[in-house]
């Protein structure tokens, strides 16, 4: 008989922080769509001349020619950083871009400016100057902050207290990543996802008491593949959706992971007994 848990297939919505909510006894999880977070940093301002007025980590110099009179080159492929990472998210926000935001100034991308540029009359470079960037500014608005990281790579946050001894999956709300860690040492870190305000994820110090290799949720009948059971219903398990989608959608309190290589490689050194700290 199949043990009731919580799936993670369902519908995709807009990128969202997961805000704090009342601890419900659920036993068992779903994907679901979030709100806007509202979460941002200050982006990328050009000024008169056409440069970078502030905030111009990861910005490479490309060494290639200005794309048209007037304009200068910001950013082109190869260079890295949390500005490319807008760059991206805005991309998206008027659909020229599908993947991520990675930070990578990857062919994808280059391919969407080129796209952006020739709908807008203006010199199919691929290369992001500073007359695209400002089109594109008057084109979207402000990023939030899992916008900037729908697909993960936000640094993972100080592990607490509690997780410095013995062998934890340190879980962190705030940065949403989860630590594999022995003896105070981290092993591995994963992107991770949680439950929406209605149905969070619980906070508190747990322990592993049952895994699944092959779990298959009976409440919503989604799949759940290495599942690894803390409370309750509640267990860390990949998620396809989250893979597909990334942070724009919630679980109904599992914690999701993105990457199943990753997962599968944890679920076979986790065991019975291990600790989960899940905090923020």
């Amino acid at each position: 008989m199949r043990t009731t848990g919580m799936g993670s297939a369902g519908s995709a919505g807009r990128a969202a922080a997961v805000a704090v909510g009342t601890v419900l006894a659920v036993v068992g999880c779903t994907v679901q769509g979030t709100g806007a977070d509202g979460e941002g940093h200050s982006p990328v301002r050009i000024d008169v001349t056409g440069a970078p007025s502030k905030d111009t980590r990861g910005s490479g110099p490309s060494g290639a020619p200005p794309a048209r009179a007037g304009s200068r080159v910001l950013w082109t492929r190869g260079d890295t950083g949390r500005d490319v990472r807008e760059l991206q998210a805005r991309l998206r926000q008027v659909e020229w871009l599908v993947d991520g935001p990675t930070g990578t100034y990857d062919d994808l991308t280059e391919r969407a400016v080129s796209g952006f540029q020739g709908k807008r009359g203006l010199p199919r470079t691929g290369r992001t100057d500073s007359v695209t960037w400002q089109r594109l500014l008057g084109m979207t608005r402000e990023p939030g902050k899992w916008e900037l990281y729908l697909m993960g790579g936000q640094p993972a946050a100080a592990p607490d207290p509690r997780c410095l001894t013995g062998r934890v999956l340190c879980v962190s709300k705030s940065s949403r990543t989860l630590r594999w860690m022995v003896d105070g040492r981290t092993l591995s870190t994963l992107p991770v996802r949680f439950g929406s305000q209605y149905t969070p994820t619980r906070e508190g110090v747990f322990h592993v008491y049952w895994k699944s290799r092959h779990h298959v949720s009976t409440l919503y009948d989604s799949a759940m593949p290495y599942a690894m059971f803390f409370s309750g219903g509640q267990a860390v398990h990949y998620s396809e959706d989250f893979a597909a989608h990334g942070y724009a959608g919630a679980s109904h309190g599992c914690v999701n992971v993105r990457d199943e290589a990753a997962i599968a490689d944890l679920y076979a050194q986790v065991r019975n007994g291990d600790k989960v700290v899940v905090h923020r």
